[in-house]
């Protein structure tokens, strides 16, 4: 008769522990559901929240498809660096240096205006927040992205911040930028034109060719952003 040391009830635990660890493949885990399921739900739900920002306050007033393609990239991007490299001790750290780095690079190709840049950073920012906030309960991590759209919200609307245009107007009518004469200036603006421009102001003065660089500001009919209005060299 042979005789074993079998233990139900040790056997049981030790099931218990492999389903615990799941299937391994040279030490590393193949597959953990919980994991798994978190990580789709926080990236639909970081997708959604950053979606929600730049189709409805950044698009809908820049029409600008390549700042769309990029926010969303950078979205995906540093949500999923963060979220699959989350077990490294220095996390923060890292999330940081990623900011030093997109310092350094900046866009050097391209003249990056400030409210792309702005809209950039909040990206950048929810997708962090997104990616390391996995011990923060769900309801905080909700309430902030809220937080975000909600100020956002805001900041874009009419009510809160009237957008006002400018433009650079190379002015030939060197005779009208007297201070005494500065309301037939601006009439002589609006009529030639066709804006509404609110004020103007007086820059650099060419004697030699009478002629002025004014800036002058306007209200816009649309909420449109006029991605030329901020050039200021001519050639």
């Amino acid at each position: 008769m042979i005789q074993t040391d079998y233990d139900p009830q040790i056997a049981a635990e030790h099931a218990v522990e492999l389903a615990e660890k799941g299937l391994t493949f040279m030490g590393v885990e193949v597959f953990d559901p919980t994991n798994f399921w978190m990580l789709l739900l926080r990236f639909a739900f970081n997708l959604l929240v950053c979606w929600i920002i730049i189709q409805f306050f950044y698009y809908k007033k820049s029409r600008r498809k390549d700042y769309y393609f990029t926010f969303m990239l950078f979205s995906v991007t540093i949500f999923l660096l963060l979220f699959l490299l989350q077990s490294i001790p220095m996390q923060i750290g890292f999330a940081l240096g990623l900011f030093a780095i997109f310092g350094m690079i900046r866009y050097r190709t391209e003249t990056v205006q400030i409210r792309e840049m702005t809209y950039l950073f909040v990206i950048i920012g929810i997708s962090v927040v997104n990616g390391l906030a996995m011990e923060v309960p769900i309801a905080s991590v909700v309430a902030a992205n809220l937080l975000f759209i909600l100020v956002i919200w805001l900041l874009e609307s009419n009510k809160f911040l009237k957008h006002t245009s400018t433009k650079i107007v190379l002015y030939e009518k060197i005779a009208l930028i007297k201070p005494e004469r500065y309301n037939d200036m601006l009439a002589d603006l609006k009529e030639r034109t066709g804006l509404n421009i609110t004020k103007a102001e007086v820059g650099h003065i060419d004697f030699l060719r009478d002629v002025a660089y004014l800036k002058v500001y306007y209200k816009a009919d649309s909420d449109e952003i006029n991605t030329i209005d901020s050039i200021t060299r001519f050639s």
